[in-house]
């Protein structure tokens, strides 16, 4: 009656169903009472026994399904007073694909469950990297660090040296100093004019008597060069010294 078939084709057909034997007993309730079917398969075998077209089976069923009037979906086997049908089938292929589309699904889990492990295996080990190349800096550092506190130590080490050296420097520059000083003051004695108008040239220069020519020559040559005012010395002192020079080397070209 549900599925719209009229009363009369309605008794015809329980009575067919009870000849058959696929009603198992009567009812004792009215026609309105509730009832439950086994499965879909049962449920398209009588609609589609009953005359019902297929098309209008198929949306009955899942009506009656939603509706809780059905306990399960049939599997496509056939079964005692329930002979299979395609609609029955193409349900149970529908649930077929669902179950492999579920286990593609649980395969790609899995699939991406391996990649996320993979990815953190990678992400461990580029720490425990960074981590070595960390403290491979840190040694590098302290090393340097080493390095150059021995070279500020070095250096230090040097600059003392280098001022001591300095020192020094000075030192013998005032002794040196001290000394052409000492020979400029001998060259201006020489070159004072005498008490007397002694000629001889040794003794001003204090050279032994004995000096030879040459060697008072030279002894004029060294003063002259010291006491040069191009070199910072005596104007008059040389003016003297040259002198001197020039008649001891005349006096001797004319020997």
């Amino acid at each position: 009656m549900e599925a719209g078939i009229t009363e009369e084709a309605s008794i015809q057909t329980v009575r067919r169903w009870y000849r058959e034997r696929k009603i198992s007993y009567k009812g004792a309730g009215p026609k309105g009472a509730g009832y439950i079917l086994g499965s879909t398969d049962q449920a398209f075998y009588l609609l589609e026994d009953a005359g019902v077209a297929e098309d209008t089976a198929v949306q009955i069923v899942r009506r009656l399904l939603r509706e809780g009037k059905i306990r399960s979906v049939g599997t496509g086997n056939q079964k005692a007073n329930n002979p299979p049908n395609e609609t029955a089938k193409r349900l149970v292929n529908r649930s077929s694909n669902q179950d492999q589309f579920v286990h593609q699904l649980k395969v790609k889990i899995k699939a991406q469950d391996e990649h996320i492990k993979g990815i953190e295996h990678l992400h461990q080990t580029s720490v425990a990297s960074l981590s070595q190349q960390r403290d491979l800096l840190n040694k590098e550092i302290v090393n340097l660090e080493k390095e150059k506190s021995e070279l500020q130590k070095e250096t230090m080490k040097l600059l003392k040296e280098n001022i001591s050296l300095h020192n020094e420097l000075i030192k013998l520059k005032e002794e040196l100093s001290k000394g052409n000083k000492s020979d400029v003051d001998r060259a201006e004695a020489a070159a004072a004019p005498p008490p007397s108008k002694t000629k001889d040239y040794r003794q001003k220069l204090g050279l032994s008597k004995g000096a030879s020519d040459k060697e008072v020559l030279t002894k004029y040559k060294n003063l002259l060069k010291i006491t040069h005012p191009d070199h910072g010395g005596n104007a008059a002192a040389f003016h003297f010294i040259k002198t001197d020079y020039d008649q001891f080397r005349n006096s001797i070209n004319m020997k």
